[in-house]
């Protein structure tokens, strides 16, 4: 609601996220669900004020920490329920920024201690953002979004889900 761009970026990270869960092997129930969980992946960005969000330029230190905070906020607004859906919304608005090598954000999770949920919401996340044309920059082709993604394999992202999503097809 608050602008057209994210609402779009949600829809797309459900449906990548479907097709990546797939194309990992997930069965079809746990895919479904995914694909209902993972648009909640920025919920926790209601929080942050629209001066960092839509800030055109590149953002402070001090901007980048408050910013980093959506994670943590978006896991307590989803925390306690019984719903699946909104249980795995937890899970992946928690972890969708940690790192396979253990250098990202909350918590500095790393390999599979990070949810294979939280694992692949974070290779769509990361394509999306890349692609999508943002008020601060403009978007890149797939094939450069492709070796961004695998050149993170090991570090940024777990090694299977990357060549699972390198193996989608075009």
């Amino acid at each position: 609601y608050r602008d057209e761009e994210t609402g779009a970026h949600i829809r797309r990270t459900g449906l990548y996220s479907e097709l990546l869960a797939a194309r990992a092997g997930w069965d079809a129930g746990s895919v479904e669900l995914l694909r209902l969980a993972a648009p909640m992946h920025d919920i926790g960005k209601i929080g942050i004020p629209d001066a960092i969000l839509r800030k055109p330029g590149p953002l402070t230190c001090e901007e980048m920490e408050i910013l980093k905070t959506h994670a943590t906020l978006g896991a307590r607004m989803l925390a306690g329920s019984s719903s699946p859906v909104l249980r795995l919304a937890h899970d992946i608005a928690l972890c969708h920024h940690e790192r396979w090598d253990g250098g990202g954000y909350p918590a500095g999770l790393a390999g599979n201690a990070i949810s294979e949920a939280a694992r692949i919401v974070a290779i769509v996340d990361v394509y999306d953002a890349l692609t999508s044309r943002r008020v601060y920059k403009a978007g890149v082709s797939h094939a450069q979004t492709t070796v961004e993604i695998l050149n993170g394999q090991g570090t940024y992202f777990d090694p299977d889900v990357a060549e699972a999503f390198r193996a989608r097809g075009d």
